[in-house]
């Protein structure tokens, strides 16, 4: 056989470190991985006093261990236990100390909310299609309105700051408030009546508005039939339900959208702004185009520098160790009771061999120890005492005198 004139290749060998190195550097480059959603259920749940959280998220086939920093768990409006079933954000690594991929969590809701925003972005697609939501259906917010009609809840926060704050920029406004429950199952049909009964007494603007919270308890405001009583609404109706990063359908419907309740009020409130607005409008495409056009230059860039300086920033060497550290504890503390437990099954065995040594012991089998009175000296010889001499002799439980009878 003739010898091949390329000899195969020699199989590359790698150190433990870099090999994980390597498969590190292959999760951390793929962006899906860098920014994902994880479902399951959690278990092994554990908040040593560093602060951090570990988990391990589970299904049916599979496990996935997690940890969520100190910085992220503080901002955590979600109480964790064992058995709940989760939604988690954050991206995937590796902890090279043990070889082993985990995610590094950033946020965790209940599940549900995944199910709400897909439910969210249906009704907005449908309702769009009809043209619900388009630029021409909006209409101008009256200058100097004469009467304001309000619908949110009679006992809410807001209520109070939307009165505080059209009374001080114009005290002269004469407000209508139809109360209405802003959540819950009761809250569409109220909303929807309350909208209508407005309208009735002729207002010059309506403002529909609560507070902040959960996709849940904002989630009235995306029922299609509120939706629609919104866009039906003969008045201008101005949205100002939430907070600056609440979106919710009626904000698409309404005339206007307000980032926050008392905002909304002072949108009712100021004079018109349409040529400043339009010039905004343009100015805040012609930004967005350019913006796009240089993240789209920039982000392959971007992202291969974040890559490496993720990898060699101190912050998540320390990250790591820190970690480390909590499982090295929590081993110490496991060797200590382990070591104190042998100490102690060592103790009680030399008790129980110092007990069977013990001279007391002895007697207790019915021996005796005799001595004689005059010097207390132990009689261990028939020789050792005269007939008539006084003795003492001790037993288990105490001791008697006697006197030698003969010998």
């Amino acid at each position: 056989m003739q010898p091949s004139l390329f000899p195969a290749p020699v199989p590359q060998t790698f150190t433990v470190s870099k090999l994980t190195f390597l498969i590190r550097k292959l999760l951390e480059e793929n962006e899906t991985l860098q920014d994902v959603w994880v479902q399951g259920e959690i278990s092994n749940l554990s908040r040593p006093a560093s602060g951090h959280v570990y988990f391990t998220l589970k299904d049916a086939n599979a496990s996935l261990r997690c940890v969520m920093w100190k910085t992220s768990a503080v901002r955590l409006n979600l109480s964790l236990r064992d058995g709940m079933a989760v939604e988690v954000h954050g991206r995937v690594g590796v902890y090279e100390p043990q070889g082993q991929y985990q995610l590094y969590a950033d946020q965790i809701r209940p599940v549900g909310e995944g199910a709400l925003f897909q439910e969210f972005l249906r009704l907005k697609a449908m309702l769009e299609a009809e043209g619900l939501f388009d630029p021409e259906r909006k209409r101008p917010i009256p200058e100097f309105p004469k009467r304001i009609g309000i619908v949110t809840s009679a006992t809410g926060a807001a209520l109070r700051d939307m009165l505080n704050t059209l009374r001080r920029r114009l005290p002269l406004v004469e407000v209508l408030l139809a109360p209405s429950p802003v959540q819950g199952t009761e809250a569409p049909a109220a909303l929807v009546k309350a909208i209508q009964w407005l309208n009735s007494q002729s207002p010059d603007v309506i403002i529909i508005a609560r507070g902040g919270g959960s996709i849940e308890d904002l989630w009235a405001f995306n029922d299609e039939q509120v939706v629609r009583a919104v866009a039906a609404s003969r008045a201008p109706v101005i949205s100002g339900v939430g907070h600056e990063t609440d979106f919710t359908l009626c904000d698409f419907a309404a005339d206007l959208r307000a980032p926050t309740p008392t905002a909304a009020a002072e949108l009712a409130t100021q004079t018109t702004l349409d040529d400043l607005q339009f010039q905004l409008s343009a100015l805040r495409s012609r930004l967005i185009s350019s913006t796009l056009d240089l993240i789209a230059e920039q982000k392959a860039a971007v992202a291969s520098l974040l890559s490496q300086l993720r990898y060699f920033s101190p912050e998540r060497r320390i990250l790591s160790e820190t970690q480390r550290l909590d499982e090295l504890s929590r081993r110490m503390v496991s060797s200590l009771i382990h070591r104190i437990e042998l100490q102690s099954s060592h103790v009680k065995g030399l008790t129980r061999r110092l007990e069977a040594l013990s001279p007391l012991a002895v007697l207790a089998r019915g021996y005796a120890v005799v001595t004689r009175k005059e010097d207390g000296k132990v009689v261990s010889q028939v020789g050792q005492v005269k007939a008539g001499a006084p003795i003492q002799v001790r037993v288990a439980d105490g001791a008697f005198d006697a006197e030698v009878k003969g010998g």
